[in-house]
């Protein structure tokens, strides 16, 4: 039915560890119909991988701060993977048990398609598989402190294996991609499915301590680097840009009603032009006091020829 690959952080912080083991046997626990991809070389994951009785798949491909390169992961996910529907998940997420009627209900209608959707935050400090009923626990979690996270990205992607094939060098765990992957199918006419109100998928929350300075990834240099790859910052597409809606009850196209006007005509622009000179004109023309302001602080920069001459004199 569906692969589901994923490339954990290192098994080494006790936390992350534990928090890992969840999402990973909340996988596992969907049935036979999932097969599960573990890639990277990071310290512990082979030994986590092995007790957890899931493939794992050596990643070298990285960038210069030694996250893995999306591509890489990708292309092996690709190579590798036994089913016809993939799913690209964040280490951390924890699935629960309808994940797999929502995918088919979408695969029976659609050839091609791309499933995102928001998460729901919560703090979990304890072995969920431990004893008992895990989900159970966990939707009792989710009511006492859980919080949906604002519509800014997504941390799980479903689509079909011959999509995604040429995928930029990302470097992963930093900002932008995940825009990029919104903005690529909307590009190639593939519907983006909004699946939030069908799929409830938990993000067990974490600090960055991974990172430097333990800042959020979308402070990092990298984030940036990710934003020029995807095109810059008019293929930033977030969930509002999805043009399908998934919910308990039907799958179907976004009403008129539920589009952020003028957002739409902007992401149909962008989306139809592909990213370049023109679909910069396009965001500039939307957003005029982002672009005012653009050219007045490029004006205030702009060197005083006169000082240069001055300068040049001095010198002489």
């Amino acid at each position: 039915m569906i692969t589901i690959f994923s490339a954990p952080k290192a098994f080494t912080d006790p936390h992350i560890s534990l928090i890992q083991r969840n999402a990973i046997r909340s996988w596992l626990a969907l049935g036979e119909q999932v097969e599960v991809l573990l890639l990277g070389d990071e310290p512990g994951l082979s030994e986590a991988a092995r007790s957890l009785g899931v493939r794992l798949i050596p990643i070298a491909d990285r960038a210069t701060s030694g996250a893995p390169r999306l591509s890489a992961l990708f292309s092996a996910a690709h190579q590798a993977a036994r089913h016809q529907i993939l799913c690209y998940l964040n280490a951390d997420i924890i699935l629960l048990e309808y994940f797999l009627d929502s995918i088919k209900r979408v695969a029976g209608h659609l050839e091609s398609f791309l499933i995102v959707g928001q998460r729901w935050d919560v703090a979990i400090d304890e072995d969920l598989f431990a004893g008992g009923d895990w989900q159970e626990r966990l939707r009792s979690k989710l009511q006492d402190g859980g919080e949906l996270h604002p519509p800014m990205g997504s941390d799980y992607f479903v689509f079909p294996s011959n999509q995604f094939h040429n995928i930029p060098e990302f470097a992963l765990g930093r900002a932008g991609w995940d825009n990029w992957m919104i903005y690529q199918a909307r590009h190639l006419k593939i519907p983006v499915i909004d699946a939030s109100r069908a799929i409830t998928v938990v993000h067990q929350e974490h600090d960055y301590a991974h990172l430097p300075g333990g800042e959020p990834h979308y402070r990092h240099p990298e984030s940036d680097h990710n934003v020029l790859l995807a095109g810059g910052m008019e293929t930033m597409f977030r969930l509002r840009d999805a043009d399908w809606i998934l919910s308990e009850k039907e799958l179907r196209r976004k009403s008129f009603a539920e589009w952020e006007w003028p957002r739409k005509l902007e992401a149909d622009w962008i989306a139809a032009l592909g990213s370049g000179m023109v679909a910069k004109l396009v965001r500039m023309a939307f957003h005029p006091r982002q672009t005012a302001r653009y050219f007045l602080k490029a004006g205030l920069r702009r060197p005083d020829p006169a000082a240069g001459q001055n300068s040049r004199k001095q010198g002489a």
